[in-house]
């Protein structure tokens, strides 16, 4: 599993990456990867997401090929895209949603924040609102698209939407659930070694594909 810090990026260079990368994956030139980023202000919409759900339009939306509906991303808010090959691992889109979910919260408890699951709400929450979004796609069951980790980025973007297509959903960061200066590098080391310590437990590559 190798690990790529993009940077700061612009959802179509992010884009263009994960396409990349994914045809190499499946055609045995390039071995799974984690990539790691922050992206400029945008919104995304999933395949089952409704234009109803922004708000208002002051922002660049982009409809794309994951599941769920629309969320936000601006600097701040560190994204990860896994292209994990399930079909060497196990062929369940679900399972793999809560595996994000668990490193997910796993992360959170490295910053001493208390996050869960909410049954039939894909994502991280916490009792200040919802911490991280999730959603995903897949080409040959290599995975696309990821999740969303509210660190310390401008949550005002999120007002002019319904967030994962829930009205009123608040939403909340590290650093306004700590009231403390969160590193983003380190955010970033924490969800790497979670990452790669969970993948193998709840996604182990099968001994026979």
């Amino acid at each position: 599993m190798q690990v790529m810090d993009l940077g700061l990026v612009r959802f179509a260079e992010a884009f263009y990456y994960q396409d990349y990368f994914v045809d190499k994956i499946l055609s045995g030139e390039f071995q799974e990867a984690l990539l790691l980023l922050e992206h400029f202000q945008v919104y995304t919409i999933g395949r089952s997401g409704k234009m109803n759900n922004v708000l208002e339009s002051t922002i660049e939306t982009i409809k794309i090929n994951r599941g769920g509906d629309i969320t936000f991303h601006a600097p701040g808010q560190i994204v990860g895209y896994p292209l994990v090959n399930l079909a060497t691992r196990r062929r369940d889109l679900l399972h793999y949603l809560r595996f994000l979910e668990e490193v997910l919260i796993q992360v959170a408890a490295d910053f001493g924040v208390k996050a869960y699951r909410i049954d039939g709400q894909t994502g991280c929450w916490t009792l200040d609102g919802k911490l991280a979004s999730i959603g995903v796609g897949a080409r040959r069951w290599v995975t696309m698209h990821g999740f969303a980790l509210n660190v310390s980025c401008d949550l005002t973007g999120f007002n002019k939407i319904n967030p994962c297509g829930i009205v009123n959903c608040k939403m909340t960061s590290l650093e306004k659930i700590t009231n403390k200066k969160i590193s983003m590098d380190e955010v970033k080391k924490r969800t790497m070694v979670n990452f790669k310590r969970l993948l193998d437990q709840w996604l182990p590559v099968a001994e026979f594909h």
